[in-house]
């Protein structure tokens, strides 16, 4: 089997040395090539032309959103120009709905096989090959692609056809930006009303209110980090895939959309480089009160 892996950033790196453990025969691509030589000394290829990618059986995309994956796939110097009937192409990214069955359906239509696998779990799990990943597919695309998929995730799961697999990623998202946003509300108030940071910190995670967001978040919070998970602008994606979901389909979702305020209030306040625990900033600057150590 020979496989080609684009996108070498936070995850894609990761994804891609571990993938090598396949023993398939792997060239990685990235614009950059400052890690092109560590992927040499493990035994890859490396290259900066999408065309030798391209010619692989399996090809692997980790790239940052919609429009990169778009431009990659489809675009006038993209991977679709070069590839042939009977190879199949696997996104890891996370893009939206409405962009994963416009590739599916145009892959299709020259006789190319296409797997939305968005993953779930932040770098750490990465390194660790232990994240999980949500499938969109025809079933014996899945079957054919999932023991590559072993290497990276430990929970491989199929969810039905092109564009499940982003929509369960999107699920999982929205629900993980409400929490941040609620954190981000509530947290500040308490330090106004004469609270404890830290004693509040006890309080909600081992209590109801803890969550995957404050476990991971309020530590880092109180010490004024907020350069440890994925930065807004790049994670904003999910909200915009959510308002063109609800918009569409008539679905409302008004809890969301009160937290989609709060994460564009961060972003208008200028903290889109930042994580999503950056989001306490708004309402700390509201109620001058910081909730730190």
């Amino acid at each position: 089997m020979k496989i080609g892996f684009i996108g070498l950033g936070q995850m894609g790196k990761h994804m891609a040395m571990n993938m090598i453990k396949s023993k398939a025969e792997i060239v990685v691509n990235d614009v950059r090539t400052d890690s092109f030589a560590e992927f040499e000394k493990a035994g890859a290829k490396a290259t900066s032309s999408l065309r030798e990618v391209a010619g692989n059986e399996l090809i692997f995309l980790s790239l940052p959103n919609s429009q990169i994956v778009e431009k990659v796939v489809l675009g006038k110097d993209g991977i679709i120009n070069d590839l042939k009937k009977g190879q199949t192409v696997v996104d890891l990214s996370t893009i939206t709905y409405n962009t994963t069955t416009e590739i599916a359906d145009r892959l299709r239509a020259v006789g190319v096989d296409f797997m939305d696998a968005p993953v779930s779990g932040m770098e750490a799990r990465a390194a660790d090959g232990t994240l999980t990943v949500m499938c969109g597919g025809k079933k014996e695309v899945f079957e054919r692609v999932k023991p590559f998929l072993e290497y990276i995730g430990n929970k491989i799961l199929y969810m039905g056809e092109n564009g499940s697999g982003q929509l369960t990623k999107l699920i999982n998202q929205l629900l993980f930006d409400i929490n941040v946003a609620a954190l981000a509300e509530i947290l500040p108030m308490s330090v106004k009303m004469g609270l404890d940071p830290g004693k509040i910190e006890q309080v909600v995670n081992s209590g109801t209110g803890r969550s995957y967001a404050s476990e991971f978040f309020i530590p880092r919070i109180k010490k004024g980090d907020f350069t440890q998970g994925y930065s807004m602008n790049n994670a904003y994606k999910d909200l915009v895939s959510a308002a063109e979901l609800s918009a569409k389909h008539g679905i409302p979702m008004p809890v969301l959309h009160a937290a989609t305020v709060t994460y564009q209030m961060a972003l208008l306040k200028g903290y889109g480089d930042k994580d999503k625990g950056a989001m306490i900033r708004v309402f700390e600057d509201l109620l001058d009160a910081s909730f730190r150590s």
